[in-house]
């Protein structure tokens, strides 16, 4: 199956409540359907030759990947959801947390478009890959987890009574989800501390971009803020710029924070917004073949340029991010990113399943891997647990000076636009 470029996903693994839209990974039911239900050996086969043909370790994690089709295929399955099983299995020998295996339900829940309502409590998820536990990537804003207070990095110990140790994000997104007005509990453990939220599910709209005009001491500035790259992230973005472009602001700050990621295209789309030329990403295969994309004059803005970043910034929000980093074209500022440089594939299976496959790593123009690494800020300045914590219960402070990290931005904006008036003065001099 063709996936496009918009069926790339650069989101952080299993996604608790469906916040991540996957487009160009449709399902295939009827015929092929009916098939699989007879023939649960060939989704185990169809399963294994995908990761033989797509996945980016050409070593399969030093495991011999021709004797695990014999093992698997030697077996004998009577239903399904044994098949389900070996499956997981199978792919746990990867020991690649974003390589996943979603049953029929699971995988209707991942397609379900981000530009239409939610159902759920707002929380992305992954599992750290040393010690297994669910950590929280980022909430989304305006959800009932962002409000409750949940922040990136909180370790999820319990859902309900049931606790998370040795479980799977899909086990975990599935004990997450449920009808809107129903209650979860979640246990968090952060830092020392161990916490205790109830949340109600919610049907959720999601609007990835707000945007305002912010006042400086150089004049007035376009303040946008992208939660996540959606399939209608770039047109929200494309009206922001054009919006503030024609209020004639002098600068821009746009904020990354706690943006986990989204669709590879729509990070593309966005950094052409800002820059007119230079090489916005690159993507590695197995076979090492590198594909460059590359800005194409379409940029609507040159005017001076700040990022926001912190440790929920992931994939998507760090292509962006290295890009304009390494091409000079923007100013970062905040904390060390999350460190997601994987994309995926997701593709739709025989009997309405569907697997996600790492298939490529990606790098900055400069060649910068940043899987696990993060990027650097230019101007670092970590927020305390407690300043964190003060946002986060207090939303409508982010972006405003009572945002220590927006107001360290803002100043590094005005300087900015401060130098470059005073350059066309400094040469028009006699």
């Amino acid at each position: 199956m063709a996936i496009t470029k918009r069926g790339f996903v650069l989101g952080t693994t299993a996604v608790a409540v469906t916040a991540v839209t996957v487009t160009g990974a449709g399902l295939h039911l009827s015929q092929g359907q009916a098939f699989f239900q007879e023939s649960p050996k060939e989704l185990i086969d169809e399963v294994w030759q995908l990761i033989d043909r797509t996945y980016v370790d050409a070593t399969f994690n030093q495991v011999d990947w021709q004797n695990v089709r014999r093992d698997y295929l030697s077996r004998d399955y009577t239903d399904r959801e044994q098949a389900y099983t070996a499956i997981r299995e199978m792919l746990e020998q990867l020991n690649d947390p974003y390589t996943r295996f979603m049953d029929p339900t699971e995988f209707r829940d991942m397609q379900i478009d981000t530009s239409g309502e939610l159902t759920g409590v707002g929380i992305q998820l992954t599992q750290d890959e040393e010690t297994k536990n669910l950590v929280v990537v980022s909430p989304i804003e305006g959800t009932p987890a962002a409000e409750a207070g949940i922040l990136a990095q909180d370790v999820i110990i319990k859902i309900d009574d049931q606790p998370t140790e040795g479980m799977d994000t899909n086990a975990a997104v599935s004990l997450i989800r449920g009808p809107v007005g129903s209650n979860v509990t979640l246990t968090i453990q952060r830092g020392e501390q161990e916490l205790v939220f109830n949340l109600q599910r919610a049907r959720i709209e999601i609007h990835p971009v707000r945007f305002s005009i912010q006042n400086s001491p150089t004049g007035q500035v376009g303040y946008i803020r992208l939660n996540q790259f959606s399939a209608n992230a770039s047109e929200e973005m494309e009206e922001a710029i054009q919006e503030l472009e024609s209020q004639n602001v002098a600068g821009y700050i746009l904020d990354l924070r706690s943006n986990p990621g989204g669709l590879l295209d729509a990070s593309i789309t966005i950094a052409r917004m800002w820059m007119n030329e230079g090489v916005i990403v690159s993507t590695v295969d197995r076979q090492g073949i590198a594909e460059q994309q590359r800005a194409n004059r379409t940029a609507l803005t040159d005017k001076p340029l700040v990022i926001l970043v912190d440790g929920g910034s992931a994939s998507a929000s760090e292509i962006l991010s290295g890009a304009l980093q390494d091409n000079e074209r923007a100013t970062l500022v905040g904390s060390k990113t999350f460190g997601k440089g994987l994309v995926q594939s997701v593709r739709g299976l025989g009997d309405g399943s569907g697997i996600a496959i790492t298939v490529a790593k990606y790098l900055t123009p400069s060649g910068r891997d940043i899987n696990t690494s993060g990027i650097e800020p230019d101007i670092v300045l970590e927020l305390t647990d407690e300043q964190r914590e003060e946002l986060s219960q207090n939303q409508d402070r982010i972006g405003t000076p009572q945002d220590p990290q927006y107001a360290r931005a803002l100043d590094v904006l005005t300087q900015t636009i401060a130098r470059q008036e005073q350059a066309p003065r400094a040469n028009a001099s006699p």
